[in-house]
């Protein structure tokens, strides 16, 4: 299958400015944001496309029962929709393509990575008027619904399996090989949710080269929401150097390196290096 064609230049300049407003309004819509993320990676999303989206959206949460009752109630009613009638799910495969960290494919194909088809979750009961949130286990988003302490998990990566306290033990010691914390298991804000989809899309475009379009506009992201980390600019001065842009990179390392050179002086040092051996290059 041919890879999502990213806009024009000017196409993505409107879509960013959108992303900058959208991020730092006082309520956030996870949806939109994911749908312009979208949009950077694939020309074709346009904004009727976007708008079919949030009817889709829409239309699902309509059939949900209403009001179901419990926490538990609701994510079986979810699971039952979503899982068992819709088959939105994940596999294994599904983290080597760029599409299952785009929400219109996700719903188009009901495939996706585990934060995406928790977006899907998340907005789908929202609507619906569930208690839902985003949960960021370490390496495996998960959805919650209830009061923290007392919620229900559930796992849209795995068809919306409910998940026991076992369950997720499971799922964070076989991520990071340490117990699960309670620190854990607080809700995801969405600008939070924006930031872990964003970091995918980078960690996947560092594996492949070739594609370091999709590594600097997915850093050029992240760099405009409202709390980021300093770090971002180091990583973006690396793939602008990857990308022969040699002096754009290196300034944005030497901006790098003077944040830091507060706090770390040996790693502001070792930035500058990089950034006039970036510039040597041109030589």
């Amino acid at each position: 299958m041919r890879p999502p064609i990213p806009p024009t230049p000017e196409r993505s300049a409107e879509l960013r400015d959108r992303f900058t407003e959208e991020a730092r309004s006082e309520r956030p819509d996870l949806a939109l944001l994911c749908l312009l993320v979208a949009a950077q990676a694939d020309r074709t999303l346009d904004e009727t496309g976007m708008d079919a989206v949030q009817v889709e959206l829409d239309e699902l949460a309509g059939r949900l029962p209403y009001r179901p009752g419990s926490p538990h109630a609701w994510a079986v009613a979810l699971r039952e929709l979503l899982g068992e009638r819709l088959g939105f799910h994940g596999t294994p495969s599904d983290y080597q393509r760029l599409e299952s960290s785009l929400l219109h494919d996700v719903l188009r194909r009901r495939r996706g990575l585990p934060i995406l088809l928790s977006v899907v979750w998340i907005e789908v009961a929202r609507r619906a008027g569930a208690p839902v949130y985003g949960v960021a286990l370490p390496g495996h988003f998960v959805v919650g619904l209830g009061p923290t302490g007392a919620q229900v998990l559930v796992d849209p990566f795995d068809g919306g399996r409910v998940l026991t306290g076992p369950d997720a033990e499971l799922l964070v010691v076989g991520a990071t090989g340490a117990p699960l914390e309670p620190s854990m298991l607080v809700p995801s804000t969405p600008l939070e949710v924006v930031s872990r989809i964003l970091n995918n899309i980078r960690v996947w475009a560092a594996a492949r080269p070739e594609r370091s379009d999709v590594a600097l506009w997915a850093v050029e992201l992240a760099l405009l929401l409202p709390s980021h980390p300093a770090r971002l600019r180091y990583e973006r001065g690396q793939v602008l150097v990857k990308r022969g842009e040699f002096v754009a990179g290196a300034e944005e390392m030497e901006t790098y390196a003077e944040l830091v050179s507060v706090v770390d002086d040996v790693l502001a040092e070792r930035v500058r290096g990089e950034a006039l051996s970036a510039r040597a290059l041109l030589n």
